[in-house]
């Protein structure tokens, strides 16, 4: 796929169809008037971000890509939190040196509105068209907080995917989410569903907004494909997963199209 150029914060598609993907934490750069209050360092920031999930999300269908680093601004939580204060936000780490100023706060903020914005007319048009809007929202998550010497987390406690449904209408998505839960299976992977996440504000938002005509499937991969210490990618892990996740999209598409 084409890269945007980084001053571009987050990227809308024109959807052909019921299913779009999004990856809102995969983006890493940050403004240049935001750098000197930073006190994370960049590989710190990069192993709390979601490398190469814009990689995984990337199926064929429309993606919704974010460029910006979630320490600019958090999308998937709601806007009194979507800029981190200090390390309760940020899995110990302090976000920044000082306090940030109001005018770089609102700046951070103006992009949260602006991406919410265009989400609600992106997947309006989409359910005007096609009765309803199906996101994969990809994301991914550590196993090895311990450190890098330390043993990997729990498998059993840790899917290699967690699909996130807590906030989906059940009466209305429940099939196309098992279907989901079955096709990755299919695909040889450990697929369990709201064991460590439930799916966050995005998906919360979008399912409060338009209620049971949008299904926001959060799918979370745990970074087997990475090692989240050194930032190592396997590129052919990352194919893997995108194409598992390719192939449930007609499976998503024609269900959605039988809800209708």
């Amino acid at each position: 796929m084409n890269r945007p150029g980084v001053s571009t914060p987050f990227v809308f598609p024109e959807p052909a169809g019921p299913v779009v993907s999004c990856a809102l934490h995969a983006g890493h750069e940050i403004r240049d008037s935001l750098r000197p209050f930073l006190a994370t360092s960049d590989d710190d920031r990069r192993r709390e971000e979601d490398p190469c999930t814009e990689l995984i999300a990337d199926v064929d269908v429309g993606l919704i890509q974010v460029l910006r680093s979630r320490f600019e601004v958090d999308l998937n939580r709601q806007r009194s939190r979507a800029v981190y204060s200090g390390p309760e936000d940020t899995w110990g780490l302090d976000p920044y040196r000082v306090e940030l100023p109001a005018h770089e706060r609102d700046a951070s903020l103006h992009l949260y509105d602006e991406f919410y914005t265009r989400l609600e007319r992106m997947l309006g048009a989409v359910v005007a068209s096609h009765g309803c809007a199906i996101v994969l929202d990809v994301h991914s998550y550590n196993h090895r907080r311990a450190g890098p010497e330390a043993r990997h987390d729990d498998p059993a406690a840790n899917p290699e995917v967690n699909l996130g449904t807590g906030t989906m209408d059940a009466s209305r998505w429940s099939a196309v989410a098992s279907g989901v839960v079955s096709d990755l299976s299919g695909a040889g992977l450990d697929v369990r569903e709201n064991v460590r996440f439930t799916g966050g504000h995005m998906a919360a938002w979008a399912h409060k907004r338009f209620g049971g005509d949008v299904c926001v499937l959060a799918l979370e991969f745990k970074k087997t494909y990475i090692d989240e210490w050194t930032g190592e990618v396997d590129g052919a892990h990352v194919e893997r997963l995108r194409t598992a996740l390719a192939a449930c999209v007609p499976g998503i598409t024609a269900a959605a199209c039988g809800l209708r």
